[in-house]
């Protein structure tokens, strides 16, 4: 993925409320990758994903935090907070419990880019870490296909 963003000459920018930062963590593991990556908005609560990555008031308090237009917000405030190309944004349930009514394991993945602004929700099993690798995993699958 990183080789990808380099020969496109693209960036990308996380905003990360249930990986807390570990999407960009793993991103940076891969040598080069500081051409590329323009840093990220760790969001872990909900009136940071307001203040720092620009989502909606109104609707993180009709919705909640784990929602699929907060995870579009927040994509598309990385991108445009950081001045990336691409913007992730990742909201959901680690577990061991629910949340604001939502099943562990239900993660929303926000990909904003040029011409683009898409939600994937996954359906992930399994301990806190699994779902947080699961959504690392979803993630840099959704920005893999639009980088393809």
């Amino acid at each position: 993925m990183i080789t990808h963003l380099i020969e496109r000459g693209e960036t990308v920018a996380t905003a990360e409320s249930l990986t807390a930062g570990l999407v960009c963590a793993t991103l940076t593991e891969v040598p080069g990758s500081s051409a590329v990556v323009r840093g990220g908005l760790v969001v872990y609560a909900t009136d940071l994903k307001a203040k720092l990555a620009g989502v909606d008031e109104d609707l993180l308090a009709a919705q909640g935090a784990v929602h699929p237009e907060v995870a579009a917000q927040l994509a598309a405030g990385a991108r445009d907070r950081c001045g990336a190309t691409w913007g992730l944004g990742l909201t959901g349930v680690a577990g061991p419990d629910g949340q604001d009514g939502v099943a562990p394991g239900v993660v929303h993945i926000g990909l904003a880019g040029p011409d683009t602004l898409t939600v994937r929700t996954l359906g992930l099993s399994g301990d806190r870490a699994s779902v947080r690798t699961g959504a690392v995993s979803g993630a840099f699958a959704l920005l893999g296909e639009h980088l393809a």
